[in-house]
């Protein structure tokens, strides 16, 4: 079992920057992928990036250049560097892990989920 407590949301300019981050608790760090996800009102939930095994990354093709994915083992914790953020990045932010090699972007192969966070781009 592992527990993930997101922070980092708010409310941003659009072209701002904000660093989300996920707290993980529970089980051993290093033998989780995990990553970020996201929903917007209406819409299903989509990948946005993954770490992996070994600090291998994987980000979907809409946020490749502009966020950045990290961990500190140390502190059991990832981040989402996201800069340049636009109006329809507005959402709400899921951290997301499972104890499989890779983190895939199908939100139904995730294993926990933190409560998400929100983020809101205004233009």
């Amino acid at each position: 079992q592992v527990q993930l407590v997101e922070s980092g949301g708010g409310l941003v300019q659009a072209g701002g920057s904000l660093r989300l981050s996920c707290a993980a608790s529970g089980s051993t760090f290093g033998y989780f992928s995990m990553g970020w996800f996201r929903q917007a009102p209406g819409k299903e939930r989509e990948f946005v990036a993954a770490i992996n095994w070994g600090s291998s990354t994987n980000y979907a093709d809409s946020v490749k250049g502009r966020f950045t994915i990290s961990k500190d083992n140390a502190k059991t914790t990832v981040y989402l560097q996201m800069n340049s953020l636009k109006p329809e990045e507005t959402a709400v932010y899921y951290c997301a892990a499972t104890n499989r090699p890779t983190l895939t972007p199908n939100p139904l192969a995730t294993d926990y989920w933190g409560q998400g966070t929100q983020v809101t781009v205004s233009s």
